[in-house]
């Protein structure tokens, strides 16, 4: 059975959550990983995605987070994230505006590498709102 952990997620404009949980599921960079107590310590950046926490038993809370990155060590797990909000407080106009401003993004990109950044934050908020939709 899982043992519980320190975890912080901060955004810039607060302090999201401060408490021990059983486990959290971070959207990397380089792919979702998953963290329980005494995981191995290790820094990640993370992708726009659906950051979620169980506290305890099944009940998992989700929040949207963009950008920034998660640090495991062996006080915990802190996640600063650029953006981090509940996904209960997510209004679908505030996804899709993300999306026309991406889109823009890509439209005005002056070149590959630029084009390439914006189309990965693009696909990136287009999975959120998937996720979105189908939670």
């Amino acid at each position: 059975m899982a043992e519980p952990f320190q975890f912080e997620l901060v955004s810039p404009e607060r302090l999201l959550l401060s408490d021990k949980v059983l486990e959290v599921v971070v959207p990397g960079t380089e792919g979702e990983f998953g963290v329980l107590k005494d995981h191995s310590p290790f820094m990640s950046t993370m992708r726009p995605g659906l950051l979620k926490v169980r506290k305890d038993g099944d009940k998992v809370t989700e929040y949207f987070v963009r950008g920034g990155f998660a640090d495991v060590s062996s006080a915990g797990l802190t996640v600063l994230a650029e953006l981090a909000i509940p996904v209960e407080e997510i209004k679908p106009d505030d996804i899709a505006a993300q999306i026309r401003n991406a889109e823009e993004d890509l439209a005005d990109a002056r070149d590959d590498e630029a084009r390439r950044a914006a189309e990965t934050v693009l696909a990136q908020l287009r999975e959120v709102q998937a996720a979105l939709k189908a939670a």
